[in-house]
């Protein structure tokens, strides 16, 4: 099996195979990095951002230098691209995804106690919305899409304690911002 520079060394010679081995090997990586950005509510819009980093890449491919890993650079656009997309005014109020018909049409507890777990809900959405952009991503990589702390640093172009550290201070800024707000975090 090719290792990513030589797959590149050939893509940047024309070969249109080994550009879409490099596409293979990296695709998930791609799109988990842009969902733990956008959030798992824009799924659709973390495929496009997906999309968009592979044509970007295949028109740039050329003039990748090698001074860092294929994996580093192509984890670099996509976490530009999905930042971008994601300061659009359309992705400051997500749109609701297919659980909010679930939560709707599923019995479960009363009004009151919905109320409070969706005020909560809020708070917590609004805090993570706060906090910088590197934090909301290793919150969203670790929590909701269940990657691990290896390849969270790898999707972040990090070493693996500075993914720990940013995972570490996320969990602190979260704590004192609902403490603040009167919700306790045990």
């Amino acid at each position: 099996m090719e290792s990513d520079s030589q797959l590149v060394a050939c893509a940047q010679s024309g070969d249109q195979q080994a550009f879409a081995e490099l596409v293979r090997r990296h695709s998930a990586h791609v799109f988990r990095l842009a969902v733990s950005i956008l959030g798992r509510e824009f799924i659709p819009e973390a495929e496009d951002v997906a999309q968009e980093v592979f044509l970007k890449v295949h028109h740039a491919i050329e003039s990748f230098r090698g001074e860092a890993e294929f994996s580093s650079w192509l984890y670099r656009i996509t976490f530009n691209q999905a930042v971008n997309l994601k300061a659009r005014v359309r992705f400051r109020n997500p749109h609701a995804d297919e659980t909010v018909l679930h939560r709707a049409m599923t019995p479960g507890p009363g009004p009151h106690r919905q109320a409070e777990t969706a005020q909560r809900d809020q708070a917590l959405a609004e805090c993570i919305r706060t906090l910088p952009e590197v934090y909301q991503s290793a919150l969203r990589l670790y929590y909701w899409l269940d990657t691990g702390v290896g390849e969270m640093a790898v999707l972040l172009g990090v070493p693996e304690n500075t993914a720990k550290s940013y995972l570490h201070r996320a969990r602190q800024l979260l704590h004192g911002m609902l403490k603040e707000r009167g919700y306790s975090c045990e």
